[in-house]
């Protein structure tokens, strides 16, 4: 009695040559098994089976392990199709087939939640936290890891691919070439990078990630689908709900090979890879809540010249609602003002670097930015016990007006280059008496806060112009794009900032405009700029005195009822005083002349030829030829240039 239903699942073998329903002896039986499939067309497929490490044969020890892989692939199989057809499926078009379709089912409750290149697993009962808010700060940091694993692996002889990215062309305008200049591409040519690396690959001379709090491991399945030059990424969290997600989430995505999921307490985490061999290159910290449990093992984890990404959404600490629990968590005393975003920035760097220098390092920041409901910190972190000892005058003080808000600086520490070697001291002050000099009122003391650039220039400009060239990458790029271009113009030696509607508040008068505020203080002789953490911020080197002189000068042309302040009051004091400069009658003039060019009463139709149509560069005038306004580009340009 020969029974042909076999329990492989339509692979058409004899029931009898099972083991486990055979008579004989369970290794005989094996025996006979192994022998019968040996020629059958099993063996082919157990070795074009993707999910099998190359360089694999078949074995007893290894047979029935990979029975199931076989049995996955026949089912994805025709019938009729042969088995050295299947086996040269195994090229890139079998990839891309094994891309369509997921690697997992989808449980019972579960949605798919698609952000960039992933789809990542969601149960309806919201067991595992995500913000779909901080998509950006996911954007941002995928860039950010790129251009820093870009820069760190062109050291290792890795060239990093990322797609819809296009190849720089570098173009010689001299027409004719010495000998050393040949000999210098020669040179370059040899020093290019060998090697390349691509999104979703494995890497072994890459950079190892961690997510020391990844929650549904979103943010760490997109460094692996977006982020060329990868070695690996863990994927950390004390929750077993959330680390069994991660992995499921990485199947899903056919990542596993680059995410791996834990399940610990990520201080414990990090502090078991503090070797130097062990640290990671890359390391993402984003509570819901405060970072400062975490920032200790976090400086002593990543690797020399490695990046901290760390999030703070705490605000309500850090903007000075509550500045005596700043002050417990971040060391740092947090001021009710209006710049206390980038206060909140300043304080979070304040602390990395201050738990950095127990260990003799220190850190170089690359980018800070204040977005939405929390800031978002970029840092490197490289050890040297010479450069620790420029920490303390890097810290400054922060004596703040609670009158008129003017605001000065203390630093922390002195330093004095003497040539050969720098020479540290105290620092001396204060630098404001018991009482504001423009408003009479008293100082409130804040930080210390970190006093020096907040941004890398050239690398933020890196990351701009990678993301303006691949506006496709991201769901925000035009957010980014946008937010790098105002951090790359702030004045990076300038801490803090005024705003225009805070200073004519003060002193009851109407709001001037923003432009006519920078032109007078550029026509003064200080620098000046906007700032991406507040809508009508200025950044100006212009001392308090400089500013509210400014201010005085617009209270003359839109005068404020004096009798309606106050004696002593801010207005009061600061208004009783002459201005001695501000905004000139030029400046008053030249805006008068570019602004409301329409006031004038047009008589002629004929005078409308000279204004662009709108409707026309809409595309969407439907007058023609009998329109009044103009459809001539050229000459709008031409009248622009002449005026």
């Amino acid at each position: 009695m020969r029974p042909t239903n076999s329990a492989f699942g339509g692979l058409g073998l004899p029931f009898w040559t099972q083991p486990w329903f055979h008579p004989c002896d369970g290794i005989t039986s094996l025996h006979l098994t192994f022998m019968f499939l040996q020629k059958t067309r099993l063996p082919a497929l157990i070795a074009s089976c993707p999910l099998l490490p190359s360089g694999f044969s078949l074995t007893r020890k290894t047979f029935w392990l990979s029975v199931a892989a076989a049995r996955r692939r026949l089912s994805s199989m025709d019938p009729e199709e042969p088995a050295e057809a299947s086996a040269s499926r195994t090229g890139p078009d079998a990839t891309g087939c094994a891309e369509k379709s997921p690697a997992v089912d989808l449980l019972p409750g579960e949605t798919v939640v698609r952000e960039g290149k992933a789809a990542i697993l969601f149960p309806n009962a919201n067991e595992v936290f995500y913000n779909p808010v901080q998509e950006f700060n996911r954007d941002v940091t995928c860039a950010v890891v790129t251009e820093f694993a870009r820069d760190l692996l062109a050291q290792r002889g890795v060239k990093l691919v990322v797609p819809g990215e296009k190849e720089k062309v570098v173009v010689s305008l001299s027409e004719e070439m010495n000998e050393d200049d040949v000999q210098t591409e020669e040179n370059n040519g040899a020093q290019e990078p060998t090697l390349t690396a691509m999104a979703g690959e494995k890497c072994e001379q890459g950079i190892r990630v961690l997510e020391a709090l990844a929650a549904s491991g979103l943010r760490s399945v997109r460094f692996a689908l977006e982020v060329p030059g990868l070695q690996s990424v863990t994927a950390n969290d004390f929750s077993h709900k959330a680390a069994a997600l991660i992995a499921r989430n990485a199947q899903y995505n056919r990542v596993s090979h680059l995410v791996q999921a834990s399940c610990k307490d990520a201080s414990m985490l990090m502090y078991e890879m503090r070797g130097k061999n062990e640290r990671y290159d890359v390391i993402d910290v984003d509570p819901y809540g405060s970072p400062a449990s975490f920032l200790d093992a976090a400086v002593q984890a990543v690797s020399e010249g490695g990046l901290l990404c760390i999030t703070c959404t705490d605000m309500a600490v850090m903007a000075g609602n509550c500045g005596e629990t700043c002050y417990g968590k971040y060391g740092s005393v947090s001021l009710k003002a209006k710049y206390c975003h980038e206060m909140a920035l300043r304080i979070i760097l304040h602390s990395l670097d201050q738990r950095a220098s127990v260990y003799q390092r220190y850190i170089q920041p690359l980018l800070s930015i204040s977005a939405d409901f929390y800031i978002r910190v970029f840092v490197r972190v490289f050890t040297g016990q010479a450069t620790v000892k420029n920490s303390a005058s890097k810290q400054a003080l922060v004596y703040n007006c609670v009158g008129c808000g003017s605001f000065h600086f203390q630093r922390m520490g002195r330093r004095i280059d003497n040539g050969k070697n720098m020479k540290y001291c105290a620092a001396t002050g204060p630098p404001v008496g018991l009482e504001c000099e423009h408003c009479g009122q008293r100082h409130q003391l804040g930080g210390p806060i970190w006093a020096e650039p907040i941004h890398d220039l050239g690398f933020v400009q890196k990351v701009l112009a990678a993301v303006s060239g691949n506006p496709s990458r991201f769901g925000t790029s035009k957010r980014i794009a946008g937010m790098l271009s105002m951090v790359a113009e702030e004045l990076q030696d300038v801490p803090l900032y005024y705003t225009v509607d805070n200073l004519s508040s003060i002193i009851k008068s109407e709001t001037p405009p923003l432009l006519q505020i920078r032109s007078a203080l550029l026509h003064a002789g200080y620098r000046v700029s906007l700032s991406h953490a507040r809508k009508n911020a200025v950044k100006t080197d212009a001392p308090p005195a400089a500013i509210w002189d400014i201010m005085r000068c617009w209270e003359k042309t839109n005068p404020v009822k004096r009798e309606r302040l106050s004696p002593g009051s801010p207005a009061f004091n600061i208004l009783s005083t002459e201005p001695s400069g501000g905004i000139s009658s030029d400046l008053q003039d030249k805006r008068k002349k570019c602004q409301n060019k329409r006031e004038n009463k047009i008589t002629d139709s004929s005078q409308l030829k000279n204004f662009p149509c709108k409707k026309f560069k809409q595309g969407t005038c439907t007058h023609g030829g009998d329109c009044c306004y103009s459809h001539d580009v050229e000459l709008k340009s031409e009248e622009k240039i002449d005026e």
